[in-house]
């Protein structure tokens, strides 16, 4: 990952843009820049992943346009030659040098061009203002905040919690220019519903997630790759592997009592070939980590908490041990095929609106989880089930389609990779949760961490004290107490805690868990 920055009018941007990139070095360890362009100020910390000489440094400049940049730009390399045969030079590798020249060609267009995660902040010289933008699903993370009447953007809230009162995500799909945010793609918007046969549908899913995952291993870095030994990681290294003439490096993590998904994930590893890491963690450190770790997410929301102990632990040994610097996930799955709780949808259109409310938070959540606990350990996150090409069909399928009328959670998915992938029992295998894979017990050691912290009584004071997602359990308590520590007032970050649709007959639970569900059943075993 990288850090980008923009104090967007004059005034002392330049030391609060300085002061603000301290809090997220990790993010970009290996070189910081920033810029006076007498109309603002851009900051800029590196991670080397495309282009690793220093001519791929940002900001990038063009006759007087400047752009920081944390993305990456898939297909980037057609498009350069484009560029060329137009008469423009390029001095670096970076997938990112070709962003002024798009927008000198295509103005505020070339956002709904590009495939890509990103969130970038462009200096126009002859508007003397500045632009802002952020990917269809919010995979990179973009904040903003106002000091006085100068809005102010950062990769993330830390880096704005002593410059603006107020910090908000920045909407994924928009972009910022002249004081508006404009929507140029919502990714859930469906022009046309697909109602293809079965086997068609699968075939295309099978095709557009290959896609997926070929495009995100282009990477002057080494690549590596987190395997719970669920469906979505397992099926994400699989493809990788296939592409592969050397074993993949494959990590997994659990507890030192419980870890349920370690040996799933060593049968995958094993039936893929790939070189496979096992990090064992112990009470002691979830409880240690746990501030750390709601400081570096920036929310108190229970489920996303839960499950960055294990990636936040499993990425610091990465980070530690190996030279890997870009990490494939399997995130976003979920949304687009379905939970266990989405099993008691009760309609098609239930389903789907579910669905689009999901993915259209994702940057609050799962992906918020990736993004921070891979970067605070130098490392980026790549999501190919967030390829936009394969996220766009997805939602377009008939949502008849993607209910659960077989037996088996996500089967358009499962479906489509029969085969030999994977092996039939991990193909077919009742998803768990990854917090509760990493363990049962890791969940239960957090709530019983919680549960001695405060008594019965100051539980039901304390919780009065916040009406916007006011806690209701004294894990809920204790996560948004520590959450207020370091970014106070600042709970609308988070538009509520994630929780099943407790509208829906059999959801309305008060754990985000699904362990609590009716349907869980041999998930998790």
């Amino acid at each position: 990952m990288c850090t980008i920055m923009g104090y967007c009018g004059k005034g002392s941007g330049m030391q609060k843009v300085s002061e603000g990139l301290t809090a997220t070095v990790s993010r970009g360890p290996d070189d910081e820049r920033i810029i006076d362009l007498k109309d603002g100020v851009l900051g800029f910390q590196r991670l080397s992943i495309m282009g690793l000489t220093p001519e791929g440094m940002q900001p990038f400049e063009l006759n007087g346009n400047y752009v920081v940049c944390n993305g990456e730009i898939y297909g980037f390399r057609k498009t350069k030659e484009m560029l060329i045969e137009r008469g423009y030079r390029f001095s670096s590798d970076s997938d990112c040098e070709i962003l002024l020249p798009l927008y000198k060609e295509f103005g505020t267009d070339m956002f709904a061009m590009l495939d890509a995660e990103f969130a970038c902040i462009i200096y126009d010289c002859k508007q003397r203002s500045f632009i802002a933008a952020r990917d269809p699903i919010g995979i990179r993370p973009l904040y903003y905040g106002y000091d006085g009447d100068t809005i102010v953007f950062a990769s993330e809230a830390k880096n704005l919690v002593d410059i603006c009162e107020k910090i908000m995500p920045f909407p994924p799909g928009h972009y910022y220019n002249d004081g508006e945010f404009n929507c140029y793609c919502d990714i859930t918007d469906v022009n046309n519903v697909i109602h293809d046969d079965i086997e068609t549908v699968c075939s295309n899913i099978h095709d557009k997630l290959e896609a997926g995952v070929k495009k995100r291993l282009d990477a002057d870095a080494k690549v590596g790759f987190l395997l719970s030994g669920g469906l979505d990681s397992s099926l994400v290294c699989a493809i990788a592997q296939r592409e592969s003439s050397t074993p993949v490096r494959t990590f997994a993590i659990g507890m030192d009592t419980d870890a349920i998904d370690l040996k799933y994930a060593k049968q995958v590893a094993d039936y893929i070939g790939s070189d496979h890491t096992e990090v064992m963690i112990t009470k002691d450190d979830v409880i240690n980590a746990l501030e750390d770790v709601i400081h570096l997410l920036g929310t108190y929301d229970i489920t996303t908490i839960r499950a960055s102990m294990g990636m936040y632990l499993l990425c610091k040994a990465i980070h530690e041990q190996t030279d890997i610097r870009v990490l494939l996930t399997g995130e976003i799955s979920d949304e687009l095929f379905g939970y266990k709780y989405t099993d008691f949808a009760p309609s098609a259109d239930a389903f789907q609106a579910e669905s689009v409310k999901r993915v259209r938070e994702l940057h609050m959540y799962d992906v918020l989880r990736a993004d921070r606990c891979i970067s605070v350990n130098s490392l980026e996150a790549r999501v190919p089930f967030g390829d936009l090409d394969f996220v766009k069909y997805v939602m377009a399928v008939d949502p008849e389609m993607k209910l659960n009328k077989y037996n088996k959670g996500k089967y358009l998915l499962r479906h489509a990779f029969e085969g030999d992938y994977l092996p039939h029992d991990i193909l077919y295998r009742e998803k768990a949760a990854f917090s509760d894979a990493v363990g049962h017990s890791m969940v239960d050691y957090l709530k019983e961490y919680a549960d001695v912290h405060y008594s019965d009584e100051e539980f039901e004071l304390l919780r009065t004290k916040y009406s916007h997602a006011q806690p209701f359990t004294k894990e809920s308590l204790l996560y948004r107490e520590i959450f207020e520590k370091y970014y106070h007032g600042n709970s609308e970050m988070v538009v509520d805690f994630w929780m099943p649709n407790k509208e829906w007959e059999g959801c309305n639970v008060n754990d985000p868990s699904a362990r609590v569900l009716s349907n869980y059943g041999e998930s998790g075993k």
